[in-house]
């Protein structure tokens, strides 16, 4: 079966509503800035100035979870993926806000990123509530897929980690089969609680709370490479 990294097309609005002025001027005077070049190998010397951790979020929704992890960790690189304007505006309101040094952006497809990483040089990638197509004709287009799960995995450094977070009970059902399939990952959870309970070092998103207020369960799954 097809999956994203064959299709190679992102589905959806790439703009909501209309940006505001302040807004306008981030995305012309940061986002050059901050943006992952366009081609080329992506190393940390070259992102980031010097050789350093690096970890991956894979559609960053606004912002709250990578700009969180960023100000955690300042002396790791952070590299987010989003292909929707108005999200990257809120990264970009966040990097301003917390003076973050180490996010780079990429407004679109983060397989594209992925792939100039050097392999195994990311301590962690995040994958937090992705659009779950919820139709069985459309699980070809879900992230949780073999194919970009062999390119995440080759990125990956041996004992690093792969974080999935998802509201959808069939986004859930779904990537537990998946990578039950798989052996170069290992889950690291030895009862309910250590996918039911957010990890102190997840920091909370608005779109995880707005799932809550709905009476959404939420599943946070954490993967070691190995």
């Amino acid at each position: 079966m097809n999956d994203p990294t064959t299709i190679r097309r992102l589905y959806g609005r790439r703009q909501g509503h209309a940006l505001r002025a302040g807004q306008a001027a981030l995305v012309e005077e940061l986002l050059p800035r901050v943006s992952v070049p366009t081609d080329g190998a992506l190393t940390a010397a070259r992102l980031f100035g010097d050789d350093r951790p690096m970890q991956v979020e894979i559609g960053f929704g606004a912002g709250e979870h990578l700009a969180g992890q960023a100000a955690a960790a300042p002396g790791t690189g952070f590299i987010g993926c989003e292909p929707f304007l108005n999200g990257v505006v809120g990264a970009l309101g966040h990097i301003r806000d917390g003076m973050l040094e180490n996010v780079r952006l990429h407004m679109g497809d983060a397989l594209e990123v992925i792939e100039r990483l050097p392999d195994a040089s990311l301590e962690r990638v995040y994958l937090l509530h992705p659009d779950p197509w919820p139709k069985a004709r459309h699980a070809k287009r879900r992230m949780m897929n073999h194919g970009p799960l062999d390119l995440i995995a080759r990125k990956l450094k041996p004992g690093a980690e792969f974080r999935l977070g998802t509201d959808d009970p069939t986004y859930c059902r779904w990537s537990m089969m998946v990578m039950d399939q798989r052996r170069d990952f290992t889950w690291l959870a030895d009862g309910p609680q250590d996918f039911l309970t957010r990890p102190a070092d997840w920091p909370e998103t608005r779109y995880e709370r707005k799932a809550r207020r709905k009476g959404h369960e939420v599943w946070y799954f954490r993967y070691r490479r190995d």
